[in-house]
């Protein structure tokens, strides 16, 4: 299992609020992207595979 502290997060492109409270990070492994809440890192994160990730964002 990867924890969040062994990942390279970055906030997401797609995260932007003027108030602050939208912040999504984003982190990539070659197997997979991995997804939290910035506001409390200490919560498991989301994983996703390549073609789950691939279809997310072709949705947006």
């Amino acid at each position: 299992m990867i924890r969040n502290a062994d990942l390279d997060w970055f906030k997401s492109s797609y995260s932007d609020s003027s108030d602050g409270n939208d912040c999504v990070e984003v982190a990539t492994t070659p197997a997979a992207i991995h997804v939290r809440d910035s506001k409390d890192t200490a919560l498991p994160h989301l994983t996703f595979g390549a073609t789950a990730w691939a279809g997310f964002l072709a949705a947006q």
